[in-house]
């Protein structure tokens, strides 16, 4: 919850010092901010608050460091996958501790503002909500916007939940500044069960109310009703898996299988690493945050660019991503006859690795990447080599060679970070049918198995990998699915919330963070795995983030803490 009492106390120092102020210059209207009364007469100026709900919640400066627009982390210098067994983060940014296992109720790393922004998004929701019939407008303008605000809030509830677990639930309150904040039922966390049904909810209300499409100006940056069912589909997922136990496997087949029912999306033909690179309005991508000119991220290219390129390394992939992409065959790279050699390890594997990780030998840019030593133009003894990999590789997806590396501020940063797309959907599919009903069995409702929605997005052009053979049981193709969803997915803000729903943390985020040394000698190398850094832990509270200790206080020590924090 928000410190409405320091606010308060703030506030009043700032009045009173005011008030021994009798200049007129100090009586003037501020030009940084728009009154409620004139958002409230205006209907471009309400929408334009609404609209802005996408975007974030105005933060101090200090509490704005290092933290985005938008509903997640996205393109921020550290990734959310660098708090995972997916990638490091080259130059720490708080990640260390968390990957460490010395998260805090005092010390949150970057998870630290996600409970503020979140209870701070919801009140201005719920202003919003309280007040639009004031707004002149139409009844029908009216109600989409409602529609709009309700899955907004229900995203920032997710956010809440699948970080924190049981959370307050506030309605439809919209508290001030001398609000009475020592009732001990405003700082209740209602039980996961109650939370889930919430927003499930909300987002029927949201879906029954927004159209299939925005009008082309928006492209996919807000809401449809396939944003809402996507989130939907993906909380019921979250429900029925093991970490939440609050829903079921047939509810979470079915709010996927609705999103699938509105014949709307697809997997994309125009190539896996495409779909990250540009803006698009391409049939995959269900919902996105797109950038402008104007209002930029952090630009991947020189971000995550290897040294040798005058790139600063950023969020580099660890050697346990590596390992968990297949063959092209299909087969695991410790599966009898897969065709693994571990002098070629780069060789004959899943395409998506290609177009995801750069790797020794890897054609970049107009030659080819050189994580090697000695003398590796993108190793410790190339140039910048204060930003060398601390794994031997970097990241390529989401880059874009179109842009340049050097002084890319004035033209990059603009890719869409992409929260809903189909292939996640299908995902979500797959699993659910397959612990409802088996591989090869179609549910109830649905038209068509948990194994064919896997051979869909392996259908993907420039993807191609093989079929999922028939006759596998439940546990082989559980086994599967996750692996599929680990390298589809790949530093999309997944991973860390799948490993902790399946209640494998404690294997996955145990296991140590793993680099590769590679060695040259003549024409011929070596593959030495290393230590990229050490003492990763994982401890079973890790489940859920602890609640900032100023949020405790804040409530008069009522909010109850995460348990073990």
């Amino acid at each position: 919850m928000k410190t409405f009492k320091k606010l308060h106390n703030i506030l009043l120092l700032g009045l009173a010092m005011l008030a021994g102020c009798n200049k007129d210059f100090l009586d003037v209207v501020p030009t940084d901010r728009v009154s409620d009364a004139a958002i409230l007469s205006d209907s471009v100026l309400f929408e334009s608050f609404v609209i802005n709900r996408y975007m974030g919640v105005r933060l101090t400066d200090k509490e704005a460091e290092g933290t985005p627009p938008g509903f997640g982390r996205g393109f921020e210098y550290a990734l959310w996958s660098s708090l995972t067994d997916e990638s490091v983060y080259n130059n720490d940014d708080n990640t260390w501790l968390i990957q460490r296992g010395q998260l805090s109720p005092e010390n949150t790393g970057i998870a630290g503002t996600l409970w503020k922004r979140s209870y701070r998004s919801i009140r201005e929701c719920n202003f919003a909500l309280a007040n639009i019939e004031q707004v002149p407008m139409s009844a029908a303008r009216k109600n989409l916007l409602v529609a709009e605000l309700k899955f907004i809030r229900a995203f920032r509830y997710h956010d809440l939940i699948r970080n924190y677990g049981g959370v307050p639930l506030i309605g439809d309150k919209v508290y001030q500044l001398n609000d009475d904040f020592t009732d001990p039922a405003l700082f209740r966390r209602e039980d996961i069960a109650s939370c889930m049904s919430y927003v499930l909810g909300q987002l029927d209300e949201a879906a029954a109310g927004l159209p299939e499409d925005n009008s082309s100006a928006w492209l996919l940056g807000r809401a449809t009703k396939g944003a809402a069912l996507a989130l939907k589909s993906r909380l019921a997922l979250y429900a029925a898996s093991p970490l939440y136990q609050t829903g079921t496997w047939d509810q979470a087949v079915d709010a996927a299988a609705a999103v699938m029912a509105l014949n709307k999306y697809s997997i994309s033909q125009g190539g896996y690493r495409e779909l990250f690179r540009k803006a698009s309005t391409d049939n995959e991508i269900i919902f996105a945050r797109y950038y402008t000119v104007g209002a930029r991220h952090v630009p991947m290219e020189i971000a995550n660019g290897p040294n040798g390129y005058d790139g600063w390394g950023g969020n580099v992939p660890l050697q346990n991503l590596v390992d968990a992409y297949r063959m092209a065959n299909g087969m695991a790279i410790d599966e009898a006859g897969s065709g693994y050699d571990p002098q070629q390890p780069y060789l004959n594997r899943d395409p998506r690795f290609y177009q995801t990780i750069l790797y020794n030998g890897a054609p970049y840019r107009g030659r080819n990447v050189e994580t090697f030593v000695p003398g590796g133009r993108d190793s410790r003894d190339g140039p910048s080599n204060w930003n060398t990999s601390r794994t031997g590789y970097y990241l390529m997806k989401f880059t874009d060679e179109d842009m340049p590396i050097n002084n890319p501020w004035n033209i990059a940063g603009l890719q869409p970070w992409i929260y809903f797309r189909y292939a996640e959907i299908l995902l979500n599919f797959a699993e659910s049918a397959n612990e409802l009903v088996g591989p090869d069995a179609v549910p109830a409702g649905a038209t068509l198995s948990a194994r064919e929605a896997i051979n869909l997005i392996r259908s993907r052009a420039g993807v191609a990998m093989p079929d999922v053979p028939t006759g596998l049981g439940p546990d082989q193709f559980r086994a599967l699915v996750r692996n599929e969803r680990q390298v589809e997915l790949a530093f999309e803000e997944h991973r860390f919330y799948d490993v902790r729903r399946w209640l494998i943390a404690e294997q996955t985020e145990n296991e140590p963070a793993y680099g590769i040394e590679i060695t040259r000698n003549g024409d011929t190398f070596s593959y030495q795995r290393k230590i990229a850094l050490d003492g990763r832990s994982f401890m079973k509270k890790h489940y859920w983030l602890p609640i900032p200790r100023e949020e405790i206080l804040a409530s008069n020590n009522l909010l109850e803490q995460n348990p073990d924090y």
